[in-house]
C-alpha cells in the first residue's frame, strides 16, 4: 500500500508563500510520502480559490527530488488533448518520470460553454482525446480522423520521459465509467466525494470487470481520495472537515465522505478504505496541512496493515 498527500493548492490573491510551500513540499518527501496529488476547478462556483494543477505540480517537482506528481482528475473534455498532451509530456520529461495523470470527463453541469466545448458527445469526446493523447506520447507520427479531432502525419517530441506513458487514472463512479477505466486506463481512482461504502462497490465492480475482461487485475491499480482531519477532539475535526467540505462543494451534505476525528478514529476509518482494495490513498487535509502531515505521519500510517 502505497500514500499519497494533497498539494497544497487553495491560496487566495496575494497569499501564497514560496518559502512555506518549499518547506511543505521538502516535509512530505522527508516523512516518506509517496506521491503529491493536485485537483482542477478552473472555475470555481463556491469562490474558494485554488491555484491550477499544472503549474502547481511543476513548481512542486522543481523543489523535490522522489515525490510523484499527480492530478486526480484533469477534466479532459474542457482541454484540447493536443496541448494537454504536450505540457503533460514536457512536466514529466523536466521531473524525470515523476508525473501520474488522473483523468475524468466531469459529468453534467460542467460549464461547457465557457470553454467552447458543445456538451454534445461528452463521452466520446473524452474518449477520443485520450486516445490522441496517448498516440502522441507514443507514436513516431500520428494520423488521426477523429469525431472531434484530425491530424496527419503529426509529430510531438519530446515523448515523456516514462515508457511508454505516464500512469493514467480513470476517474468516475458510474458501471460504464469503471468499464472505460478497465478498458483504457493503467487504474481506478476513487473520487474523494465517494463514502468508503461506494468505493467499495466500486472496487467490486472492477473486479468484476477485469475477470470478464483480458487484462491482468495485477496491471490494473486502484486508488481512493480521502479527506481526512486528525485531532484529538473528535467533535472538532468532523466539524471543521464538514465546514471545508461545505466550502469547496457548495453544499452541506459531503461530511459523511471525510474520515475524521482522533488518530484511533481515523485509522478505522482509512483501514476501512484500504480493505475495500486501495493501493494507493490519497490523503487530502482540508486545513493546517503542515500539521495535519505530521499526525498523518506519526499517527495514523504506522497503524494501518
Amino acid at each position: 500500500m502505497r500514500f499519497g498527500i494533497s498539494i497544497p493548492q487553495f491560496h487566495a490573491d496575494g497569499e501564497f508563500d514560496p518559502a512555506a510551500f518549499r518547506t511543505h513540499l521538502r516535509r512530505i518527501e522527508e516523512l516518506g510520502f509517496d506521491s503529491g496529488w493536485t485537483q482542477e476547478q478552473v472555475l470555481t462556483p463556491t469562490g474558494l480559490p485554488q491555484l491550477g494543477p499544472i503549474e502547481t505540480m511543476t513548481y512542486a517537482a522543481a523543489w523535490t527530488e522522489r515525490l510523484r506528481l499527480g492530478c486526480s482528475v484533469f477534466v479532459t473534455t474542457l482541454h484540447n488533448p493536443v496541448h494537454l498532451a504536450k505540457a503533460l509530456s514536457s512536466l514529466d520529461q523536466l521531473s524525470r518520470g515523476r508525473l501520474e495523470v488522473g483523468v475524468g470527463h466531469g459529468g453534467q453541469g460542467r460549464a461547457f460553454s465557457a470553454f467552447g466545448v458543445d456538451p454534445e458527445g461528452t463521452v466520446s469526446r473524452f474518449t477520443e482525446g485520450v486516445a490522441l493523447m496517448r498516440a502522441l506520447w507514443t507514436e513516431p507520427t500520428v494520423t488521426f480522423d477523429g469525431r472531434f479531432w484530425q491530424l496527419e502525419d503529426a509529430r510531438m517530441e519530446p515523448k515523456p520521459f516514462q515508457k511508454p506513458t505516464p500512469p493514467v487514472w480513470f476517474g468516475g463512479g458510474h458501471p460504464n465509467a469503471l468499464r472505460r477505466a478497465v478498458r483504457l486506463g493503467d487504474g481506478f481512482f476513487g473520487a474523494g466525494s465517494s463514502t468508503t461504502e461506494k468505493f467499495t462497490d466500486q472496487v467490486r465492480t472492477v473486479r468484476e470487470i477485469l475477470a470478464e475482461s483480458s487484462r491482468d487485475p495485477g496491471d490494473f491499480r486502484i486508488a481512493k481520495r480521502i479527506y481526512v482531519a486528525v485531532d484529538d477532539n473528535a467533535e472538532r475535526a468532523r466539524t471543521r472537515i464538514a465546514q471545508s467540505l461545505e466550502k469547496l462543494y457548495g453544499t452541506p451534505n459531503f461530511a459523511d465522505v471525510a474520515v475524521a476525528g482522533t488518530p484511533a478514529d481515523c485509522v478505522r476509518g482509512v483501514q476501512r478504505v484500504a480493505d475495500a482494495g486501495a493501493e494507493l490513498i490519497l490523503f487530502t487535509p482540508m486545513f493546517d496541512e503542515p500539521e495535519q502531515t505530521e499526525r498523518l505521519a506519526a499517527e495514523v500510517i504506522p497503524q494501518l496493515k
